[in-house]
């Protein structure tokens, strides 16, 4: 088969992770050449928005995502031939077969040594898995968590244990329509007005999380803000902002206005 160069150099100028990118534009080059779909690993949202504006701009190649639940923010990407029909849903392309997609539950006493999403998964990647293999993961309460994992992981680990802080839980593997994802909001519109600018404040009014709970995210590094990693709840927010809470979805701000008392009036987008 004769040899698919894509203009790696232009379309990794100014991403914001050139590396992973460059690992996106191999599997471009190996769908274009081969015929035959391919499929990434886990990538992040602001990897998967890269790549749709990037590759997904090329005539000859389509992306879709799938991250196993709707709303799902990490996410595996097929890349395909163009002239090739879309996958029904569901379900792959190269092969007719399921997404290679699985649920992973994890099971423990989480009552006296609760656990953030960051500690379970920090326990799976000090059991041996890669951040690659993992995508959206969500609490249970005091009884554990569940996320969405590859194939190949969940065969790693299915009937094995881990250690999330002090507690050991038992990793089961979960077929997709089992697990119970978090439910995310209709996109919505909304104004509301705040004594102050910061990620706290506007964090707490726009996903509906009391102010202290939204604090304690943004110090366990939950929150991002234009993609990064922000651990300060002081930080003033501005128009065209975007915050992400993990596992709530994204917040716009659209338009930010003093009011004549010196209070904020903010136009936020939720989504």
């Amino acid at each position: 088969m004769s040899a698919v160069t894509l203009p790696r150099g232009e379309l990794l100028q100014g991403s914001h992770a050139p590396e992973r990118l460059a690992e996106l534009i191999d599997h471009a080059e190996e769908a274009l050449r081969t015929w035959q779909p391919v499929w990434s690993s886990f990538v992040t949202p602001l990897l998967r928005e890269e790549a749709a504006a990037r590759l997904g701009s090329l005539s000859e190649l389509t992306l879709h995502a799938e991250g196993g639940h709707p709303g799902a923010e990490r996410c595996r990407l097929q890349l395909t031939r163009a002239e090739l029909d879309a996958p029904p849903p569901g379900t792959s392309q190269a092969t007719d077969t399921a997404l290679p997609l699985i649920g992973l539950t994890l099971s423990g006493n989480f009552l006296f040594d609760s656990a953030s999403a960051g500690d379970f998964r920090r326990g799976l990647l000090q059991a041996g898995a890669q951040e690659a293999e993992l995508g959206d993961l969500w609490l249970r309460g005091d009884r554990g968590a569940q996320l969405v994992v590859t194939p190949e992981l969940a065969g790693r680990f299915d009937g094995g244990t881990a250690l999330v802080r002090s507690v050991e839980v038992q990793l089961e593997t979960t077929p997709l329509e089992r697990l119970q994802p978090p439910a995310r909001p209709q996109p919505r519109r909304f104004s509301t007005v705040e004594a102050s600018l910061r990620l706290d404040a506007v964090g707490s009014a726009g996903f509906g999380v009391p102010r202290s709970r939204m604090a304690e995210q943004i110090r366990n590094g939950a929150v991002r803000v234009n993609w990064d990693d922000v651990r300060s709840p002081s930080r003033e927010l501005r128009a065209g902002d975007r915050v992400r809470l993990e596992n709530r979805g994204e917040l716009t701000v659209l338009e930010v206005e003093l009011t004549k008392r010196d209070r904020w009036r903010l136009a936020l987008l939720r989504s």
